[in-house]
């Protein structure tokens, strides 16, 4: 009996002993537990602080940026947006309109007050084998394969395009759209109608309410010496055409005016780059803001200057009114202007799209226009299209 009981007692003993060590299992892994939910609602914690904070830097730079004294950052987000089709809200959301009035008329192209001299246009005198300089020699140092015209590509730090010499300002034509009124066309389109070699597009059209179809030019609009267009016109700018003495005229006129000058192909718009060799003034950053850009000029020489320079890119944003200046001195015009910019900033060569257009929604595409201003063919055409070739491998 007495062994009985001791081995009872034993048992005893060892299902306690093992009951206890459970315990102390149970009791460490609740531990664990606890340690690890700890550890990660800690982890969980210091994420939604780190958010939540740089959330709130980000909220505080934007509003710094939006209203603070620095004013450039204002002034840029006002200026390129407004000059756009379908981003004007970037302004509007943010400022009232007096602040909008405000910050343009900070930022403005201050034109110069005169009409082109016809008679400065020389003719023939850029056969010449000395050039003045780098830039002179890449735009009349003809290339072998193309009597017609000359491409040069332009790459700067916030912009990349070309540049386009046309020899022959007599072969210079301005176009519409054939479903003028109601709807714009691509400028490939219209380049094909036309049979021409170059084409870039043209003038401004309305745009009521921010939904236009690009089927009403702006101001008047003349083609191969008809009138398509015959409205007033008091925005930047004005008139930008050829006279029948093949001769680039910018002026700010009316009908009668423009028909007493002899404007045989014209297009509407601004502002006004260079006008008899001066440049305009551009105070603050323009009033334009920064996106791609199409302008046109004329050297004394006689030679017509196409540009189009690309933007909207992480790296290259565009040109401002300052940049196109710049690179219209450089290339000798004495009289240049800019057409319109943004997704209509388009280079045709030989019905192929040669620059990078990019629309509203970052899309690499075009839009449909109301004008613009082409190279036509002729029965010498000797063009070398090797730019265009070599974008279509």
């Amino acid at each position: 009996m007495e062994n009985s009981t001791i081995d009872k007692e034993r048992v005893r003993r060892s299902r306690k002993s093992r009951i206890e060590e459970e315990n102390k299992k149970t009791r460490a892994q609740i531990k664990r537990r606890r340690v690890t939910s700890n550890s990660k609602g800690k982890v969980v914690t210091n994420i939604f602080t780190f958010l939540f904070s740089l959330g709130t830097i980000g909220i505080i730079v934007v509003l710094f940026l939006l209203y603070g004294p620095y004013s450039g950052f204002r002034e840029w987000l006002v200026t390129t947006a407004m000059t756009t089709m379908t981003h004007q809200y970037f302004a509007t959301w943010f400022y009232d309109e007096e602040t909008i009035k405000y910050i343009l008329d900070k930022n403005k192209v201050v034109e110069i007050d005169e009409t082109t001299d016809a008679n400065a246009i020389n003719f023939g005198s850029n056969m010449k084998e000395n050039y003045e300089n780098e830039y002179e020699r890449q735009i009349l140092e003809r290339d072998q394969k193309n009597n017609d015209y000359k491409i040069v590509e332009i790459s700067e730090k916030k912009y990349d395009g070309y540049l386009v010499a046309v020899y022959d300002a007599s072969r210079i034509k301005a176009v519409c759209t054939e479903n003028l009124g109601k709807s714009g066309q691509y400028l490939t389109t219209m380049a094909k109608n036309n049979d021409a070699l170059i084409a870039i597009n043209g003038g401004g059209f309305n745009d009521p309410n921010f939904n236009s179809t690009g089927g009403q030019p702006l101001g008047i609009t003349v083609c191969d010496g008809v009138y398509k267009t015959k409205d007033s016109y008091s925005g930047a700018g004005g008139i930008i055409g050829f006279t029948e003495e093949d001769k680039l005229v910018l002026g700010k006129m009316s009908l009668s005016e423009a028909k007493n000058q002899g404007i045989r192909d014209a297009v509407t718009f601004g502002p006004y780059l260079i006008v008899n060799g001066k440049a305009s003034s551009v105070v603050g950053n323009g009033g334009w803001g920064t996106a791609p850009r199409t302008a046109i000029g004329q050297r004394k020489d006689g030679v017509v200057l196409f540009l189009v320079l690309n933007g909207r890119t992480a790296g290259k944003p565009g040109a401002d009114m300052d940049d196109l200046i710049e690179v219209m001195q450089r290339y000798g015009a004495y009289n240049a202007a800019n057409l319109d910019g943004g997704t209509s900033s388009v280079l045709v060569v030989n019905d192929t799209i040669v620059n990078d257009p990019i629309d509203s929604t970052g899309a690499h595409k075009t839009r449909p226009i109301s004008t613009g201003f082409i190279l036509t063919k002729d029965d010498s055409d000797d063009s070398d299209h090797t730019l265009v070739e070599e974008k279509l491998k």
